[in-house]
């Protein structure tokens, strides 16, 4: 069978998908990755068969730099900039950017199965063009199309001008394929599904199915002191990709004086940026770069992070308290489901002092409460179904096109 993923052009919205790709790869189907920008080498870099879908621009880096910007993109900025900036959204320009190429790309590979995530709009439009299945994946844990509330108050599609601009661009029509399943990744205690639930979606009927979120933050050759039990809590601070981007990282130079004034070791993953601003740090503070989670975290008694979907995600599957200090988009509802559930505590960055952020993290490593709940949040994960045996489920009712 061909699989035709599609994604968006960020970290936090490919790779939560990517360990789906690998369970379709090894159960021997034909897989391509059709996403652009960063991505695309992330894709290749993961043992992944990619096209990029949008190779003139870098859409990623053009949104970062422009799109958001009070001024919109420049006039030479091309077509779908301007198109997606009356739209306003970040989403809005992916669906103009990427949707031709993912397009063209699946009727050069003739998929039978398209996987698109909630917030890709592209991956739907491609499917409908190609005449295939879709499978869509909820790559949230903060929040998912399930949620009427949610559905009623977002138009995470870009199902304006956008998305009418397309069909009409690239003759699709109104057709609207009914998916053979959504999936919802959250765990069942944070608004997910259970092993063997199921919930019809009221626009279509289409299933909701749960899978379990498995991370995937990156390959690495991991450095020798994370293969060692640290000898004091470990607690793990990191901004993300798109926060320091956008933000810079300013907002680390109260947290890392706070924990620079407790007995802890603390996992600096800053990525690629800019740090000299901040001076010295700490002697206990180990600045790593990008190093995925994955690598350190399964030892960590404590993470600080910025309310990323993803970077969420990550320590309920292992079961590691956290300090949410949400930055922007839907950083907050990540922070609420931390709150809410007992796995973490939260606080707004703007007001952030010394104080809070020793009381905070002292709390979650003395308080035996966040751990016990946490652990049981990855006991629920692991009972939901695997990304291998959702696919397998997702498969056995489509029937391969003739090739």
């Amino acid at each position: 069978m061909h699989i035709l993923f599609a994604t968006a052009p960020g970290h936090g919205l490919t790779l939560p998908v990517i360990p789906l790709m690998w369970a379709a790869r090894a159960a021997g189907h034909e897989v391509l990755l059709a996403t652009t920008s960063e991505m695309a080498d992330v894709g290749a870099r993961a043992g992944l068969t990619v096209v990029d879908v949008f190779p003139e621009r870098d859409v990623w880096a053009d949104l970062m730099a422009t799109v958001l910007s009070p001024d919109g993109p420049g006039e030479d900025a091309p077509e779908e900039y301007h198109l997606a900036a009356r739209d306003q959204g970040p989403f809005s320009l992916f669906t103009a950017t990427m949707t031709r190429g993912t397009v063209e790309a699946a009727r050069a590979f003739r998929p039978d199965l398209v996987v698109h995530t909630s917030d890709h709009a592209a991956g739907l439009l491609t499917a409908a063009a190609v005449g295939a299945e879709v499978l869509e994946v909820g790559n949230r844990i903060s929040w998912s199309m399930r949620d009427l509330d949610w559905r009623a108050g977002h138009d995470v599609f870009g199902r304006g001008e956008v998305v009418g601009v397309m069909r009409a661009k690239l003759g699709i029509g109104d057709v609207e394929p009914v998916p053979v399943a959504r999936l919802d990744v959250r765990p069942p205690s944070m608004g997910g599904l259970a092993a063997g639930q199921e919930h019809p979606d009221e626009r279509d009927g289409a299933p909701w199915w749960p899978m379990r979120f498995v991370p995937y933050n990156g390959g690495t050759v991991v450095p020798d002191w994370a293969t060692r039990r640290p000898e004091r809590a470990r607690v793990a601070v990191t901004l993300g990709t798109v926060v320091p981007a956008m933000s810079g990282v300013s907002g680390l130079a109260v947290v890392l004086e706070a924990l620079g004034g407790m007995d802890v070791e603390v996992v600096l993953a800053a990525g690629t940026a800019d740090l000299s601003g901040l001076g010295t740090l700490p002697a206990n503070v180990r600045s790593v770069g990008y190093l995925p989670l994955s690598a350190f975290l399964p030892d960590c008694a404590a993470i600080v992070h910025h309310g990323g979907s993803g970077t969420t995600a990550t320590p309920l599957f292992y079961g590691i308290p956290q300090l949410v200090l949400p930055s922007f988009a839907d950083n907050p509802m990540s922070a609420a489901r931390v709150v809410e559930r007992g796995v973490g505590l939260s606080h707004d960055p703007a007001g952030l002092d010394v104080a809070t952020v020793q009381d905070a993290v002292g709390t979650l490593l003395t308080d035996p409460s966040f751990r016990a709940a946490a652990t049981e949040v990855a006991a629920e994960m692991a009972t939901q179904p695997s990304p291998a045996a959702v696919l397998e489920r997702a498969i056995s009712g489509t029937a391969p096109a003739p090739r």
